[in-house]
């Protein structure tokens, strides 16, 4: 039982560090600001300062680091520890090869097209080699002096219940929601490692809080011409997205999923106190910023270890991404798995039944196919579409990699499973709803 008493006597010295520090890392990682004629946050703007100074001899950097990427498992000697490790790091060699054939222009026709090859390594590959170190550097202003164990012992009550996270989890799902799902993941891997996060809470976090930023949410609207509806959409999908985590917390496979923490380590546990849950919080944030490493130290550790996470997502993007394409384009197999959905869409009095369950399917590709699908679909099939594409969450072409490079070591196909219960949850609750609205 922590006392008042206790609390009282726990130093305060160095809370400029948890104010000054943390007031940066909120600036850079929340708050939107109009830069470069857009608005985002601080960190998507340096990604575009850095594009906009170096111009195309940023696609150098982004192949060096590729190539670094699939060096590295051999170089770790982890290439060959399970057959998973074995697949990721042949596709990593794969993504060598396409990197190269963007870069330098020479290849297939079909990988040179500009909406294949130079969407996946312009659009995602190039922005995440510069994102996710940066983030990575500044990371520890958020979660290092005190901020994050404030606000997780605030949200204890509101997180625990209703997902069946700790309180600080909120962290990681705002930050990929006005940022990306790849900080959002660092986040996530760091306090996992630190052992504040067991292995299945980190998996719901992973699985159920890695959003598509809002400012990519943007682009969906902008694309299927729903930005007439904004405010609904945005609210909408954050309510679906969010209810649909809350629902597949509590089945299988993240019921059932073994609790354990990273290393053994567990500096979770919950403490008995006295008096007001704010006066507890305080008196956490002072520990934590009394006891945290210095600022060079702090971003050194981060940084580096954002940038193996770097290695391992960017090759990955390329190779899976133009798998993923390739399947759309030349067979029917996206087709045939659409058959899945059928029973779920025919409940409903709703147009376009096909064209919807194609989306849905293709999600689990790249969360941007099913807008490309239904441009031109009825207004309650596009709106149902922008909302399922984010609210499914998991996809191949860059969150998956994204998870398979943290220390969560998370089975692929629990991934699959938890993308085919999140689809088919988000139609139950969209389409009713889409309904009754239009």
């Amino acid at each position: 039982m922590i006392t008042e008493k206790q609390m009282q006597t726990q130093s305060g010295k160095g809370m400029w560090r948890f104010f000054l520090y943390s007031a940066i890392g909120v600036i850079m990682f929340f708050i939107p600001v109009t830069l470069f004629e857009s608005n985002s946050i601080l960190l998507d703007h340096f990604v575009t300062l850095v594009r906009n100074t170096f111009g195309d001899g940023i696609k150098y950097y982004t192949l060096l680091v590729i190539m670094l990427g699939a060096a590295y498992p051999f170089f770790s000697k982890e290439w060959n520890r399970s057959f998973t490790d074995i697949i990721i790091t042949i596709f990593k060699i794969l993504g060598v090869v396409v990197g190269m054939m963007v870069v330098f222009g020479v290849g297939p026709a079909f990988v040179l097209r500009e909406d294949i090859g130079p969407f996946l390594f312009n659009s995602l590959a190039v922005n995440l080699s510069i994102l996710i170190p940066v983030g990575g550097a500044v990371l520890g202003l958020l979660v290092g002096y005190g901020l994050l164990v404030f606000i997780g012992v605030i949200m204890e009550p509101i997180m625990r219940p209703l997902f069946k996270t700790p309180g600080r989890s909120a962290v990681d799902a705002v930050a990929s929601f006005v940022g990306s799902y790849s900080i959002g993941l660092l986040i996530t891997n760091r306090v996992y490692k630190d052992g504040l996060y067991s292995r299945k809470e980190a998996m719901i976090i992973a699985t159920g809080f890695s959003t598509v930023s809002a400012t990519f949410m943007i682009v969906i609207g902008r694309t299927l011409e729903l930005m007439d509806y904004w405010n609904l959409f945005f609210w909408t999908t954050l309510l679906v997205t969010f209810l649909v985590t809350a629902i597949s917390v509590r089945i299988p496979p993240l019921r059932t999923e073994k609790d354990y923490y990273y290393e053994g380590r567990n500096n979770a546990e919950q403490e008995d106190f006295e008096g007001g849950r704010l006066k507890y919080a305080w008196y956490k944030a002072k520990q934590q910023s009394y006891e945290s490493d210095p600022i060079l130290k702090n971003i050194i550790t981060n940084l580096k270890d954002a940038f193996i996470m770097t290695m391992t997502v960017v090759p990955t993007i390329l190779s899976i991404g133009l798998l993923g394409l390739m399947i759309v384009e030349f067979t029917d197999i996206i087709y045939w798995i659409s058959f899945i959905f059928y029973p779920i869409l025919y409940i409903f009095p709703i147009q376009d039944a096909p064209l919807l369950a194609e989306a849905a399917t293709v999600s689990i590709i790249e969360m941007f196919l099913p807008s490309l699908l239904v441009v031109e679909a009825a207004l309650e099939t596009r709106f149902i579409t922008a909302v399922i594409s984010v609210s499914c969450i998991i996809f191949f072409s860059a969150l998956v990699p994204c998870i398979l490079a943290t220390d969560i070591k998370m089975k692929v196909w629990k991934m699959v499973i938890i993308w085919l219960i999140r689809a088919i949850l988000s139609l139950l609750i969209v389409i009713p709803f889409t309904l009754l609205i239009f």
